[in-house]
């Protein structure tokens, strides 16, 4: 009998081994589609872009200008990302496509050109064509604009995640709320088009193989740099990006946990309203200001995101930089006007693709 235990007893750790490694291994295979999508998607995003080179090229463009295409592309990659990252940190911790948001992006530079109007205009920094009043309006939108985020969220979305909305209603009011805010551009600054600066020149910097960019485009990237740093430092070391985190996961074990959820909530606004209003300003700087601004960005900020993994702010910057080249390069051999159509097109073979996105695990 005491035989027959023992063997009973190896008999089950046996079993036991072999179903955990059963496990292991199809973790292992999960884990190596996962990167054999991945890595297909990424090689398959790399020759989509070589074939939009090859299209302008054969159309008539000359090297030169499909290399400053693509630098432009990163440029605009740049500015589509700053609202990028903030669109995908709410998406991640509030659980719904926030239509508003685009909208946001055309509230931070309408304040930041209110304040750049009241101040006396210094002479240029360095080679950019703006001076330290466009500096002193972005720091004053930045907080603005992630004050109105909150103040739209406690009016609002607080009391339906308190009633347990269900998803589409929360999509119906960002789309209200995104009326509303455009509705208040026009009626303080009007309709027509505006520029921080008139008739100020943007001279252009000399790069190797015949390449102009403006110095002002190289701000604009370095900042985008410079925020995706401090977004990923906030959620991987601090403690509140750490809350954030946990929330985004599983929001009733973090309440089970002691995290004040409608704290993170509000951060989570403030922060993405702040970086919409950066996006505004880098936009504006680059193009113009108008009330639909914010608007025409929403559509390549979500493929963005989308592309690169929702609530993963590196994917978001990669992702809205691979839409960003895209759009520059397609206007070598087609309208510029069909900028959004491109976006929305990578979009859909990325949901048909991979879903989740490049960085996105789930």
């Amino acid at each position: 009998m005491a035989n027959l235990v023992r063997s009973t007893s190896n008999g089950g750790a046996v079993a036991s081994e072999v179903m955990a490694s059963d496990a292991d291994g199809a973790q292992d295979v999960r884990e190596g589609g996962v990167l054999d999508r991945r890595g297909a998607m990424g090689v398959g995003l790399i020759i989509l872009l070589l074939a939009m080179w090859l299209l302008g090229y054969f159309a008539g463009t000359d090297l030169q200008t499909m290399l400053s295409l693509t630098i432009w592309g990163v440029m605009l990659g740049a500015i589509i990302a700053l609202g990028g990252i903030g669109l995908t940190l709410c998406y991640g911790v509030l659980k719904f496509p926030n239509f508003a948001h685009g909208d946001l992006v055309t509230l931070g530079a309408y304040i930041t050109y209110a304040v750049v109007a009241l101040l006396p205009h210094s002479q240029p920094i360095w080679r950019f064509s703006f001076g330290w009043e466009l500096v002193a309006g972005l720091l004053i939108a930045v907080p603005i604009t992630g004050a109105v985020a909150v103040l739209l969220d406690l009016a609002l979305y607080r009391k339906l995640r308190r009633s347990k909305s269900a998803l589409v209603l929360f999509a119906m009011a960002s789309l209200a709320m995104a009326f509303f805010l455009r509705s208040v551009v026009y009626l303080l600054w009007g309709s027509d088009f505006h520029f921080f600066y008139v008739g100020r020149a943007n001279p252009a910097l000399h790069l190797p193989f015949g390449i102009r960019v403006q110095a002002d485009q190289l701000f604009v990237f370095g900042l985008a740099l410079v925020m995706m740093i401090l977004i990923y430092w906030l959620l991987a070391r601090t403690k509140m990006g750490k809350a954030m985190r946990a929330t985004a996961d599983n929001p009733d074990l973090a309440q089970v946990r002691g995290i004040n959820t409608e704290k993170v909530v509000g951060w989570t606004w403030a922060i993405g309203g702040g970086l919409a209003a950066v996006s505004g300003v880098m936009y504006g700087l680059a193009s113009q200001l108008r009330p639909d601004m914010g608007f025409v960005l929403l559509l390549p900020m979500f493929a963005g995101v989308i592309m690169g993994g929702i609530g993963s702010a590196f994917g978001a910057f990669v992702g809205c930089v691979v839409i960003g080249i895209a759009i520059q390069l397609t206007s070598a051999f087609m309208s510029p006007a069909y900028g959004p159509a491109v976006a929305f097109v990578l979009m859909i073979l990325t949901l048909m693709v991979r879903p989740q996105g490049l960085f996105a695990e789930k």
